[in-house]
């Protein structure tokens, strides 16, 4: 299969771009299968009950180079697959990504605050790692209200302003960090902005990738991380309203 490449302007959008680090790590398997498919299976679990998983249009925002999309695609059987991401060097990886498992996908170079899309075109929208990148993340997650169907489907799954300031983070990777947020602060965001998001539907994972010490307190001293903490990430399964 094919993959349908929309490149035609890139955005002039203000964003901060990766590091080659950043790139780097993207590609791996520890992003793969510790940070993406961990998500995945949180944010599956968070899904309402009953709730269907068969999608016919599922967008990526912040594709990267497309280890989400084979994914997304098992998962939810979408009849409309579209990956988007600000760099078009990304978006070319994607697309190879997605050749390579002959899967039939769309691409469209674009900011998260200014959605290439319809209004209400979209019936799974995944952000996953995304954004704490953006600049504007209010405007940012009223275009993903704006292009979702009514009660279509937000899974949001992000690392939190106690992780992006860390200096480890700070050290290897590049972010706008005056708009960085607590759990509590996205939480709020996403509701503000007219998602349902019951507390059944969020989980704070403290997985040992989102640690200072990467864990090694845990699992090479047996020492135990505090009961109360701030938290490092969110995850979070977001619906639409149906009009009244």
């Amino acid at each position: 299969m094919s993959a349908n490449l929309d490149l035609m302007q890139p955005s002039t959008d203000p964003h901060v771009p990766e590091t080659a680090f950043g790139k780097w790590f993207l590609r791996t398997e520890t992003w793969t299968v510790h940070v993406l498919e961990r998500a995945l299976q949180d944010l599956e679990r968070l899904m309402p009950a009953g709730q269907p998983r068969s999608f016919g249009v599922v967008a990526d925002v912040g594709c990267g180079f497309g280890r989400s999309l084979g994914k997304l695609h098992q998962r939810f059987a979408p009849q409309r697959l579209i990956g988007m991401d600000i760099d078009p060097e990304m978006l070319q990886e994607s697309a190879k990504e997605v050749a390579a498992l002959n899967i039939k996908a769309e691409f469209i170079c674009c900011s998260s605050s200014n959605i290439k899309l319809e209004d209400n075109s979209v019936d799974l929208l995944f952000c996953h790692q995304t954004f704490h990148h953006l600049i504007d993340q209010e405007r940012a997650i009223r275009e993903f209200y704006r292009v979702l169907k009514p009660g279509g489907v937000l899974l949001f799954a992000e690392s939190t302003r106690r992780y992006i300031h860390s200096w480890v983070i700070r050290l290897l990777f590049r972010h706008p960090m005056d708009v960085q947020k607590t759990a509590p602060e996205y939480l709020a965001m996403v509701r503000a902005a007219g998602f349902s998001v019951p507390d059944s539907a969020v989980s704070y994972p403290f997985l040992w990738w989102s640690r200072e010490d990467l864990g090694l307190m845990e699992t090479a001293l047996r020492i135990k991380p505090p009961a109360v903490r701030e938290e490092t990430l969110i995850n979070l399964v977001g619906v639409k309203p149906m009009p009244a």
